[in-house]
């Protein structure tokens, strides 16, 4: 049985899905000021697998991504760029649903807009008005979190210290600092909506609601995204949500842990801020999902290249089983079967992919002793989003050849610092890591992959 850790209670619950088969998860997408980061990389990963193998346990997910288009770094963006608010925000979400796809990321079932979603949002506020959840003030208008008892359940803090120690939209408009904009009066240049409260547009957190309300319901099983959004995104999204429908909004909320880099927060200020792009322009998007997989999903994961390039090696060892291992030859099933209920013993413990992917690799060592078993390789490995890889079409470029023939002749005459200083130019220059094998070697670089064969170099 799945078992999830939910925010909400801090512990470990048996998943239950409200009205099964049928699983309604909805997760926070990003807002399309700027290409997506390694942060928003590893949230897709972690929910692309829950969802992948919440399918396989027979599960219908729908699940809904939003993307937020309006919003105050969008209007400063565009205006630095000289364009329209809508097309800055269409180029991001094309662009961060081409890295999605590059990272083998299922598409989501819904992509609500913020923008298409206004008149429903309107309404939640107006709703929330008529219950006296919300108030005006100096044209905008704020939900009370005095009307609402529960505030602060998911987030766990005493009001007074989330007052002092979290960053909160403060306001001498504000009955309580705490108190969150639901509707921002118009500003001159700005888009804005028209409404009962006068000229405006939505605050960030009101959207959410909305857009689960009119996608999903009022109730739904899983809400996901990054642990950073816990306080005050998601409190806030329980709070106008559940004043408004009286029902439990979320049964288990799921976080992921950060991306630190060299153990701190990653920031454009610190000069340690990797786009995925920035990534995959050395590696694969493989294995940037591999490398974010080995990392327990609710903890922090320290993000380098060298830690890519480990990774990279680790996959190759997979990638090569698929080139010596050619067919299925008999063999008893039951021993494949033990690993892979181990495999999945693994995954329904809060998605322990670590241990998962430790499995994963004794059922390769296992294929390599019985040179069969390969079925259930590509299935767990399917759970993963983990690809068997097509060799490249196009040929490896000439000068790449001759220094990985270089570097194989240097091996061969155990000249080994040399071997290794060569390898590491083929990284520098080519952005290519090499995997030997006893007959060949496979050469992978972003988006190619080749194999090359050692009596070819000599």
């Amino acid at each position: 049985m799945l078992t999830l850790y939910n925010s909400l209670t801090q512990k470990k619950e048996v998943f239950q899905a409200q009205t099964p088969p049928i699983v309604r998860m909805y997760v926070c997408g990003i807002t399309a000021y700027d290409d997506a980061h390694i942060g928003h990389a590893r949230a897709a990963v972690v929910f692309d697998t829950l969802r992948r193998y919440l399918e396989q346990k027979g599960y219908q997910v729908q699940h809904v991504q939003n993307f937020t288009d309006i919003d105050d770094k969008i209007i400063a963006r565009a205006k630095q760029e000289g364009i329209q608010e809508a097309q800055l925000a269409t180029l991001f979400i094309s662009r961060y649903l081409e890295d999605m796809a590059s990272l083998n990321v299922n598409p989501a079932h819904q992509y609500p807009k913020a923008t298409d979603h206004v008149s429903d949002m309107v309404s939640l506020i107006q709703t929330l008005m008529d219950k006296g959840v919300a108030y005006a003030a100096k044209g905008d208008i704020l939900f009370a979190i005095d009307q609402f008892p529960d505030y602060g359940k998911l987030s766990k803090k005493v009001l007074e210290d989330l007052v002092d120690f979290h960053r909160v939209e403060r306001g001498d408009h504000k009955k309580n600092p705490l108190d969150f904009v639901l509707w921002k009066q118009a500003k001159s240049g700005e888009p804005s909506w028209d409404s009962p409260f006068g000229k405006g547009r939505p605050g960030w957190h009101i959207e959410c609601s909305a857009m689960v309300f009119k996608t999903l319901g009022l109730s739904i099983d899983i809400h996901g995204g990054g642990q950073d959004l816990i306080f005050p995104h998601h409190e806030n999204e329980i709070a106008q949500s559940e004043a408004c429908s009286h029902q439990p909004f979320a049964r288990y909320w799921v976080h992921n842990g950060f991306v630190t880099v060299q153990h701190e927060k990653m920031s454009k200020s610190l000069k340690n801020f990797w786009t995925i792009r920035d990534v995959l322009q050395q590696f694969h998007g493989q294995i940037l999902r591999f490398f974010l997989l080995k990392s327990h999903y609710r903890m922090p994961i320290n993000f380098s290249f060298d830690g890519l390039k480990e990774a990279q090696q680790a996959f190759f060892r997979l990638q090569h089983t698929f080139k010596v291992v050619s067919q299925e030859a008999p063999h008893s099933q039951s021993e494949f079967e033990s690993v892979y209920q181990r495999f999945l013993q693994a995954l329904d413990d809060d998605l322990n992919t670590p241990e998962a992917i430790g499995i994963l690799f004794d059922m390769n060592k296992l294929i390599h002793k019985t040179q069969s078993g390969l079925r259930y390789l590509k299935t767990m490995m399917d759970l993963l989003g983990l690809c068997v890889l097509q060799e490249t079409a196009s040929p490896m470029p000439e000068a790449l050849f001759n220094l990985i023939k270089e570097r194989q002749l240097a091996k061969k005459d155990k000249q080994y610092a040399k071997a290794d200083e060569l390898r590491q130019q083929l990284f520098t220059k080519y952005h290519v890591t090499l995997e030997d094998g006893k007959e060949d070697i496979l050469v992978m670089s972003a988006d190619q992959h080749w194999r090359v064969f050692l009596q070819d170099l000599y």
